[in-house]
């Protein structure tokens, strides 16, 4: 099977810039979007051959998340249960057969770190969350974590050191995260590789010098590392300041 984790920054924007040509020709067995800016009622998008789950903001324009999958799961839930983590439409959970699908959108700490306290309380609630699903089956993780692990995750840690996504607060939290049974897929297979990102500012030709941030993941858990076959990073396919990243098991 193969998965893919896409950021759009905007689903209708994207599809203005060649969505439909990568995930029409990626073919992906499961497809998720972050960061979708619509409303489900507002969509006249087609995905043929795929199941649709939406979990929207209340707020119109503003964060939401899609899983697009061939086959039907088991059961779909969004959110996580948590009246005040749950407005923003963060979290879609799928339940397949041998595994739970999680695909998320962690909040951003924001400029002058001004949500870093709220970030840290879903952090733990998240982890919580996805160790309660761990207990019954194997969990994949996709998204937009919203913060570069370690040094080789971005191209200036010297300068981004107290900035939202690189802060010791959120690298600690990720840290958490493996440490309660998970494996960040793209560094278990490439622990070394560097200048490997999946955002780029639009500011200062960040893209075009690759000056980027990897921020977007795969994560599964430890019952599952040996289905783990490939782990993926699109840097060429552009339409969002986000590229795709995609797995292979």
């Amino acid at each position: 099977m193969r998965f893919i984790s896409w950021n759009v920054n905007g689903l209708r924007a994207c599809m203005n810039k060649g969505f439909m040509d990568f995930f029409n020709e990626i073919d992906a067995d499961v497809f998720c979007i972050q960061e979708s800016k619509m409303q489900q009622t507002q969509s006249e998008f087609s995905f043929d051959g795929y199941y649709e789950f939406w979990n929207c903001a209340e707020k119109k324009g503003y964060s939401g998340t899609i899983i697009l999958t061939k086959q039907e799961p088991l059961s779909v839930k969004n959110d996580m249960g948590i009246p005040h983590h749950d407005k923003e439409g963060r979290v879609i959970t799928a339940e397949y057969d041998d595994f739970y699908l999680v695909n998320v959108y962690t909040p951003n700490s924001k400029r002058e770190l001004e949500r870093l306290e709220y970030r840290q309380q879903w952090e733990d609630d998240f982890r919580s969350f996805l160790g309660e699903l761990k207990k019954k089956k194997g969990v994949i993780v996709c998204g937009d974590l919203n913060v570069a692990h370690k040094e080789i995750d971005l191209k200036n840690p010297k300068t981004n050191r107290r900035n939202a996504g690189f802060t010791d607060e959120e690298r600690e939290k990720m840290s958490e995260l493996l440490d309660s049974g998970f494996i960040d897929s793209y560094r278990y297979l490439y622990p070394d590789r560097k200048d490997a990102y999946t955002w780029w500012s639009y500011m200062g030709k960040a893209r075009a010098n690759n000056t980027g941030w990897r921020i977007d993941y795969f994560l599964l858990s430890e019952s599952l590392r040996d289905i783990l076959k490939e782990a993926f990073i699109y840097p060429d396919i552009m339409g969002s300041d986000h590229c795709p990243v995609g797995i292979q098991i």
